[in-house]
Protein backbone atom coordinates (compact mmCIF):
# COMPACT_ATOMS: atom_id res chain seq x y z
CA UNK A 1 0.00 0.00 0.00
CA UNK A 2 1.27 3.48 -0.90
CA UNK A 3 2.74 5.35 2.07
CA UNK A 4 0.19 8.15 2.22
CA UNK A 5 -2.76 5.74 2.17
CA UNK A 6 -1.15 3.83 5.03
CA UNK A 7 -0.61 7.07 6.97
CA UNK A 8 -4.30 7.84 6.56
CA UNK A 9 -5.19 4.37 7.86
CA UNK A 10 -3.04 4.95 10.94
CA UNK A 11 -4.58 8.39 11.46
CA UNK A 12 -8.03 6.75 11.55
CA UNK A 13 -7.06 4.30 14.33
CA UNK A 14 -9.12 5.12 17.43
CA UNK A 15 -7.12 3.40 20.17
CA UNK A 16 -4.18 5.62 21.21
CA UNK A 17 -1.77 2.80 22.05
CA UNK A 18 -2.52 0.99 18.78
CA UNK A 19 -2.11 4.23 16.85
CA UNK A 20 1.23 4.95 18.51
CA UNK A 21 2.52 1.47 17.72
CA UNK A 22 1.33 1.70 14.11
CA UNK A 23 2.95 5.12 13.64
CA UNK A 24 6.29 3.80 14.84
CA UNK A 25 6.00 0.73 12.60
CA UNK A 26 5.14 2.88 9.58
CA UNK A 27 8.25 5.03 10.04
CA UNK A 28 10.40 1.91 10.41
CA UNK A 29 8.95 0.58 7.15
CA UNK A 30 9.53 3.92 5.44
CA UNK A 31 13.18 3.86 6.49
CA UNK A 32 13.41 0.50 4.74
CA UNK A 33 12.22 2.08 1.50
CA UNK A 34 8.43 1.91 1.70
CA UNK A 35 7.84 5.41 0.28
CA UNK A 36 6.25 5.00 -3.14
CA UNK A 37 4.24 7.25 -5.47
CA UNK A 38 3.12 10.41 -3.71
CA UNK A 39 1.25 12.20 -6.48
CA UNK A 40 -2.32 10.98 -6.05
CA UNK A 41 -4.95 13.12 -4.37
CA UNK A 42 -6.76 11.16 -1.65
CA UNK A 43 -10.39 11.84 -0.78
CA UNK A 44 -10.73 12.86 2.87
CA UNK A 45 -12.88 10.45 4.90
CA UNK A 46 -15.42 11.90 7.35
CA UNK A 47 -14.01 10.35 10.54
CA UNK A 48 -10.76 12.26 11.08
CA UNK A 49 -8.90 11.98 13.28
CA UNK A 50 -9.43 8.60 14.87
CA UNK A 51 -9.62 9.14 18.62
CA UNK A 52 -11.29 7.55 21.64
CA UNK A 53 -14.53 8.75 23.23
CA UNK A 54 -12.52 10.15 26.12
CA UNK A 55 -11.08 12.61 26.94
CA UNK A 56 -14.12 14.82 26.69
CA UNK A 57 -13.21 17.80 24.49
CA UNK A 58 -14.20 21.21 25.84
CA UNK A 59 -13.34 24.83 25.08
CA UNK A 60 -9.76 25.70 26.01
CA UNK A 61 -10.92 28.22 28.64
CA UNK A 62 -12.84 25.41 30.38
CA UNK A 63 -9.79 23.18 30.83
CA UNK A 64 -8.73 23.53 34.46
CA UNK A 65 -5.23 24.73 35.27
CA UNK A 66 -3.39 22.01 37.16
CA UNK A 67 -0.85 22.56 39.91
CA UNK A 68 2.02 20.06 39.94
CA UNK A 69 2.24 20.34 43.72
CA UNK A 70 -0.65 17.92 44.39
CA UNK A 71 -0.90 14.37 43.08
CA UNK A 72 -4.21 15.01 41.32
CA UNK A 73 -2.95 18.27 39.88
CA UNK A 74 0.24 16.67 38.61
CA UNK A 75 -1.75 13.85 37.02
CA UNK A 76 -3.95 16.42 35.28
CA UNK A 77 -0.87 18.27 34.05
CA UNK A 78 0.77 15.11 32.69
CA UNK A 79 -2.55 14.22 31.07
CA UNK A 80 -2.63 17.60 29.30
CA UNK A 81 0.85 17.01 27.86
CA UNK A 82 -0.12 13.45 26.94
CA UNK A 83 -3.10 14.86 25.02
CA UNK A 84 -0.82 17.27 23.17
CA UNK A 85 1.44 14.40 22.12
CA UNK A 86 -1.52 12.25 20.98
CA UNK A 87 -2.69 15.16 18.85
CA UNK A 88 0.85 15.62 17.56
CA UNK A 89 0.81 12.04 16.21
CA UNK A 90 -2.39 12.92 14.35
CA UNK A 91 -0.96 16.18 13.02
CA UNK A 92 2.18 14.51 11.67
CA UNK A 93 0.20 11.71 9.99
CA UNK A 94 -2.15 14.29 8.51
CA UNK A 95 0.81 16.16 7.04
CA UNK A 96 1.79 12.93 5.28
CA UNK A 97 -1.49 11.77 3.72
CA UNK A 98 -3.13 15.11 2.97
CA UNK A 99 -0.57 16.84 0.77
CA UNK A 100 0.16 15.20 -2.57
CA UNK A 101 3.15 15.83 -4.81
CA UNK A 102 5.74 16.68 -2.15
CA UNK A 103 9.26 15.24 -2.40
CA UNK A 104 9.85 11.86 -0.76
CA UNK A 105 12.05 13.40 2.00
CA UNK A 106 9.05 15.48 3.12
CA UNK A 107 7.02 12.34 3.78
CA UNK A 108 9.92 10.64 5.53
CA UNK A 109 10.41 13.70 7.75
CA UNK A 110 6.77 13.71 8.89
CA UNK A 111 6.69 9.94 9.41
CA UNK A 112 9.70 10.42 11.66
CA UNK A 113 7.81 13.12 13.56
CA UNK A 114 4.79 10.84 13.96
CA UNK A 115 7.02 8.07 15.30
CA UNK A 116 8.73 10.34 17.81
CA UNK A 117 5.42 11.82 18.97
CA UNK A 118 4.20 8.24 19.46
CA UNK A 119 7.23 7.57 21.66
CA UNK A 120 6.48 10.70 23.69
CA UNK A 121 2.85 9.65 24.12
CA UNK A 122 3.93 6.24 25.39
CA UNK A 123 6.41 7.66 27.89
CA UNK A 124 3.86 10.13 29.23
CA UNK A 125 1.03 7.62 29.40
CA UNK A 126 3.19 5.15 31.31
CA UNK A 127 4.04 7.91 33.78
CA UNK A 128 0.39 8.99 33.99
CA UNK A 129 -0.56 5.42 34.87
CA UNK A 130 2.04 5.43 37.66
CA UNK A 131 0.10 8.39 39.10
CA UNK A 132 -3.11 6.35 39.12
CA UNK A 133 -4.72 7.66 35.94
CA UNK A 134 -5.03 6.92 32.22
CA UNK A 135 -5.46 8.92 29.05
CA UNK A 136 -9.04 10.17 28.94
CA UNK A 137 -9.47 10.72 32.68
CA UNK A 138 -9.42 14.52 32.38
CA UNK A 139 -11.08 17.00 30.02
CA UNK A 140 -8.99 18.38 27.15
CA UNK A 141 -9.34 20.84 24.27
CA UNK A 142 -9.03 20.51 20.51
CA UNK A 143 -6.92 23.54 19.60
CA UNK A 144 -4.18 21.66 17.78
CA UNK A 145 -6.48 19.71 15.48
CA UNK A 146 -8.59 22.78 14.75
CA UNK A 147 -5.50 24.42 13.22
CA UNK A 148 -4.95 21.30 11.10
CA UNK A 149 -8.50 21.72 9.82
CA UNK A 150 -7.98 25.39 9.00
CA UNK A 151 -4.76 24.71 7.06
CA UNK A 152 -5.94 21.57 5.27
CA UNK A 153 -5.92 23.20 1.82
CA UNK A 154 -2.35 24.55 1.81
CA UNK A 155 0.80 22.75 2.86
CA UNK A 156 2.66 26.06 3.16
CA UNK A 157 0.16 27.36 5.72
CA UNK A 158 0.36 24.04 7.55
CA UNK A 159 4.14 24.26 7.83
CA UNK A 160 3.97 27.88 8.97
CA UNK A 161 1.31 27.47 11.62
CA UNK A 162 1.59 23.98 13.09
CA UNK A 163 5.28 23.06 13.57
CA UNK A 164 6.80 26.53 13.58
CA UNK A 165 3.97 28.18 15.57
CA UNK A 166 2.03 25.71 17.73
CA UNK A 167 4.81 23.19 18.27
CA UNK A 168 7.36 25.96 18.74
CA UNK A 169 5.31 27.19 21.70
CA UNK A 170 6.29 23.94 23.37
CA UNK A 171 9.94 24.93 23.12
CA UNK A 172 9.11 28.02 25.16
CA UNK A 173 6.82 26.32 27.65
CA UNK A 174 8.90 23.25 28.50
CA UNK A 175 11.75 24.68 30.64
CA UNK A 176 9.43 26.60 33.04
CA UNK A 177 7.24 23.51 33.28
CA UNK A 178 10.28 21.38 34.07
CA UNK A 179 11.23 23.80 36.84
CA UNK A 180 7.80 23.38 38.44
CA UNK A 181 7.88 19.61 38.17
CA UNK A 182 11.39 19.50 39.59
CA UNK A 183 10.26 21.55 42.58
CA UNK A 184 7.31 19.18 42.96
CA UNK A 185 9.75 16.26 43.08
CA UNK A 186 8.62 14.59 39.84
CA UNK A 187 12.01 13.90 38.34
CA UNK A 188 10.66 11.25 35.96
CA UNK A 189 8.43 13.84 34.32
CA UNK A 190 11.42 16.17 34.00
CA UNK A 191 13.39 13.38 32.27
CA UNK A 192 10.55 12.70 29.84
CA UNK A 193 10.30 16.40 29.01
CA UNK A 194 14.05 16.41 28.28
CA UNK A 195 13.42 13.79 25.59
CA UNK A 196 10.42 15.70 24.24
CA UNK A 197 12.27 19.03 24.10
CA UNK A 198 15.20 17.47 22.26
CA UNK A 199 12.92 15.88 19.67
CA UNK A 200 10.63 18.89 19.31
CA UNK A 201 13.57 21.07 18.32
CA UNK A 202 13.99 18.69 15.38
CA UNK A 203 10.28 18.79 14.56
CA UNK A 204 10.22 22.58 14.48
CA UNK A 205 13.36 22.54 12.32
CA UNK A 206 11.55 20.29 9.85
CA UNK A 207 8.67 22.78 9.73
CA UNK A 208 11.05 25.70 9.23
CA UNK A 209 12.91 23.92 6.46
CA UNK A 210 9.82 22.98 4.44
CA UNK A 211 8.19 26.36 5.03
CA UNK A 212 11.23 28.11 3.56
CA UNK A 213 11.48 25.69 0.64
CA UNK A 214 7.81 26.20 -0.23
CA UNK A 215 8.25 29.97 0.01
CA UNK A 216 11.23 29.79 -2.36
CA UNK A 217 9.26 27.67 -4.83
CA UNK A 218 6.37 30.18 -4.78
CA UNK A 219 8.57 33.27 -4.85
CA UNK A 220 7.40 34.46 -1.42
CA UNK A 221 9.26 36.21 1.38
CA UNK A 222 9.01 33.92 4.44
CA UNK A 223 9.47 36.79 6.88
CA UNK A 224 6.82 39.05 5.35
CA UNK A 225 4.40 36.20 4.70
CA UNK A 226 4.32 34.81 8.22
CA UNK A 227 2.25 37.56 9.93
CA UNK A 228 -0.16 37.49 6.98
CA UNK A 229 -0.71 33.76 7.55
CA UNK A 230 -1.14 34.28 11.30
CA UNK A 231 -3.91 36.79 10.60
CA UNK A 232 -5.55 34.84 7.77
CA UNK A 233 -5.76 31.56 9.70
CA UNK A 234 -6.36 33.12 13.13
CA UNK A 235 -3.29 31.53 14.67
CA UNK A 236 -2.52 32.27 18.32
CA UNK A 237 -0.32 35.26 19.00
CA UNK A 238 3.00 34.24 20.45
CA UNK A 239 3.91 35.78 23.78
CA UNK A 240 7.18 35.80 25.74
CA UNK A 241 9.18 34.41 27.38
CA UNK A 242 10.76 32.69 24.39
CA UNK A 243 13.30 29.89 24.52
CA UNK A 244 15.68 31.62 22.14
CA UNK A 245 18.46 28.98 22.23
CA UNK A 246 15.99 26.20 21.38
CA UNK A 247 14.33 28.28 18.68
CA UNK A 248 17.71 29.10 17.19
CA UNK A 249 18.64 25.40 17.21
CA UNK A 250 15.32 24.72 15.46
CA UNK A 251 16.33 26.96 12.58
CA UNK A 252 14.70 30.30 13.34
CA UNK A 253 16.85 33.08 11.90
CA UNK A 254 18.11 36.09 13.85
CA UNK A 255 15.59 38.20 11.92
CA UNK A 256 12.74 35.89 12.92
CA UNK A 257 13.78 35.89 16.56
CA UNK A 258 13.92 39.69 16.47
CA UNK A 259 10.41 39.74 15.00
CA UNK A 260 9.16 37.56 17.86
CA UNK A 261 10.62 39.86 20.46
CA UNK A 262 9.46 43.01 18.72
Amino acid sequence: METRHRALEVLRIVDPAAKAAAARALYAAAQDGLILACEAQIQAPPDLPGRPDRPRLVAAIKVANRSPFTLAGRAGLIHAICHIEFNAINLALDAVWRFAGMPAPYYLDWLRVASEEALHFGLLHEHLQSLGHGYGDFDAHDGLWSMAERTRADVLARMALVPRTLEARGLDATPPLQDKLRRAGDLRAVEILDVILRDEIGHVEIGNRWYRQLCRERGLDPIALYPELVARYEAPRLRPPFNLPARSAAGFSAEELAYLQG
